[in-house]
């Protein structure tokens, strides 16, 4: 009787140890999981007004949610970061029902990530040592804070310097216009595309926006290209992935886990 106690106590003591082995085990590949899932940041931009108008702007949600889920379907991890922090705007055109796609209906039903949009860091809190890559979304309202935006300006700059992809699309590349690298504009003599002269004149904007992304990125150097109006058309140049315009957004995705994946 004596034996068979003292059988069963060792039974349940190694079977208590090889839990809390087994335990400890998943815990350090759920660690190490996590330590080389590759992460993301978005840069969204705060400015929700068009220009002197009494028109609304802000990020389009089609090159937000299409790059998101692009990406995170991959088992990337993304953390969005805007100037001001909290909610940032949202393009009402782009919310639409004539802009919908697969990717905004998802979005919309995906009250997870509505949150997580609503409560987006501080731009100057964030350190590029945290993040594999970065990612700007367009809409308009980049135009206004995140193209003269200091942070912004030395955050792109620290990403490419350290080896990290830069993506952005449609209206985001013009936040690249005043950065510079070493001195030098970091377009100057880089393939780059974006929301061409001859988009922005078809919705009448052309008046209202404080510059022309193609001229500008053109005066800094930057050999500019594009595909037809309105399709998906994305330039690669290093580290440096830019695309067209809405319908390009799921294309930067795909060459910017592309990158990641080298």
């Amino acid at each position: 009787m004596k034996k068979i106690i003292t059988a069963s106590i060792l039974m349940v003591t190694l079977g208590c140890k090889e839990n809390k082995e087994s335990k400890e085990q998943k815990q350090e590949e759920q660690t190490i999981k996590q330590e080389s899932m590759k992460k993301v940041l978005f840069v969204v931009t705060s400015h929700d007004k068009l220009g002197e108008t009494k028109e609304k702007t802000g990020f389009w949600i089609e090159e937000f949610a299409a790059p998101y889920y692009e990406l995170v379907d991959q088992g990337i991890e993304v953390t969005i970061a805007s100037p001001l922090g909290g909610q940032p705007p949202i393009d009402p055109r782009s919310a639409d029902p004539s802009s919908s796609t697969e990717d905004t209906k998802r979005f919309d039903k995906d009250k997870i990530l509505q949150e997580k949009l609503a409560n987006t860091a501080k731009l100057v809190d964030i350190n590029q040592t945290d993040y594999d890559a970065v990612f700007y979304p367009g809409g308009h309202g980049p135009l206004w804070d995140l193209a003269s935006s200091e942070t912004s300006k030395d955050l792109i700059t620290s990403f490419y310097t350290n080896n990290k992809p830069i993506a952005f699309v449609c209206h985001a590349p013009a936040v690249l216009k005043d950065v510079k690298v070493n001195g030098e504009f970091l377009v100057k003599g880089k393939k780059v595309t974006g929301f061409s002269n001859a988009e922005e004149e078809a919705i009448g904007l052309t008046k209202i926006v404080p510059f022309l992304l193609e001229d500008a990125l053109q005066i800094n150097g930057a050999e500019y290209s594009k595909g037809e109006n309105w399709t998906p058309y994305a330039v690669e140049d290093g580290l440096l992935i830019t695309g067209q315009n809405p319908a390009s957004s799921k294309l930067v995705a795909q060459k910017l886990i592309q990158q990641l994946k080298k």
